[in-house]
């Protein structure tokens, strides 16, 4: 499913148009960067949590030359999923993989 099939599925199952839907979608992924900018833990009861972490420049050096290269500090976005998303998943997961018994019966 690419990104414009979620926007038309999520804009029908609100009961939304697709313009008003994606304003929502774009203004949770600003906030979600700026908070996850800040190194803040964000967390959507239902869904999961998103963490930041800083990571210093360090001096590396080059395998092939030798020669010392610094590479700039970085930001890792890690995502935990929450409870609820994770137990729908894995029941999504065992229906998809239980076989087909109907193609069995005659």
């Amino acid at each position: 499913m690419d990104s414009r099939q979620y926007l038309t599925a999520l804009a029908k199952r609100c009961g939304r148009d697709k313009k008003d839907t994606e304003a929502l979608l774009q203004g949770v992924a600003r906030a979600l960067a700026h908070h996850c900018g800040a190194l803040d833990k964000v967390a959507l009861p239902g869904f999961g949590s998103f963490k930041a972490k800083k990571h210093d420049e360090q001096i590396v050096t080059d395998r092939s030359t030798g020669s010392l290269m610094l590479l700039p500090p970085e930001i890792e976005l890690t995502f935990r999923p929450g409870t609820r998303l994770r137990s729908r998943v894995e029941e999504a997961d065992s229906k998809k993989s239980a076989p087909d018994t109907e193609q069995w019966t005659e």
